[in-house]
């Protein structure tokens, strides 16, 4: 008796089933999103080269699709750069510059046309260092030093680190060595004659996994007079002056050296 009703509760609700997705293509009416696309960050540096951003509706008649790209209409039947997969948008070979911005799906049938909120999709990238040779940066003995890593275009999570004298592991931090994981500048204090040698700053992006190294730093001790003539100070080489636009702020970073 048991079996015979889960049986006719399991016919009931098949027949229930069917006459709901009979209903949706009988009854004609408006597109109805079921998926928008959504604020995304892609890497750059995927093999296949191509990103899809998502967008699908229900309606009947079967809704057709357009998108807009800051406000503009895509050409998506014309540029070989975008197709449209099913109402997802396939952009092929992505560049930061030219396809990050603000996408909106729109979805139109006979009885309407809806438009899809705006999502942001942005990059991540690691473009790299100039070639440019650093120059040397002189320090006394004792004293402390900032060597500045300077890092690259780029956008999303990245993180620093420095070798020494080209060592491919890098170098440990310890109560005189310190990594700005904000700036990427490294910090020395109370310089000895072993630290002498050349520096490479050393970016990683998170997200691509993509690494670069600058040029070397080459860190010389001065020996042109006895330590305790001159005050303490830190001697840094700026390889350019920062430029600040009219009514934007700065945010100087301070680091206070051991002695």
């Amino acid at each position: 008796m048991m079996k015979m009703t889960i049986l006719l509760s399991w016919v009931a609700l098949t027949l229930l089933s069917l006459k709901c997705y009979l209903a949706e293509r009988i009854i004609q009416h408006g597109p109805v999103f079921t998926q928008e696309p959504s604020d995304s960050v892609f890497p750059l540096s995927s093999e296949d080269n191509k990103i899809f951003i998502n967008c699908k509706a229900k309606g009947n008649p079967l809704p057709h699709y357009r998108w807009k790209f800051n406000g503009r209409d895509l050409d998506v039947y014309t540029d070989l750069n975008y197709s449209l997969v099913e109402g997802n948008l396939l952009i092929n070979n992505p560049q930061a510059m030219k396809d990050g911005g603000s996408y909106q799906c729109i979805a139109t049938n006979a009885f309407g046309t809806i438009l899809s909120r705006k999502a942001k999709v942005e990059f991540a990238y690691l473009q790299n260092f100039t070639n440019k040779a650093r120059n040397a940066v002189l320090v006394r003995e004792g004293q402390a030093v900032v060597l500045l890593c300077g890092p690259p275009p780029h956008f999303g999570e990245i993180r620093y680190a420095w070798i020494y004298n080209g060592h491919p592991s890098a170098l440990i931090q310890d109560n005189r060595r310190f990594v700005s994981q904000r700036t990427g500048n490294l910090y020395i204090a109370k310089v000895e004659p072993s630290d002498v040698g050349n520096y490479t700053c050393v970016v990683k992006n998170m997200m691509t996994n993509g690494t670069v190294y600058s040029s070397p730093t080459p860190l010389v001790l001065r020996r042109d007079a006895v330590m305790g003539e001159y005050e303490p100070k830190i001697e840094v080489q700026f390889e350019e002056m920062l430029r600040v636009i009219k009514g934007s702020s700065v945010r100087l970073e301070c680091f206070a050296l051991g002695k």
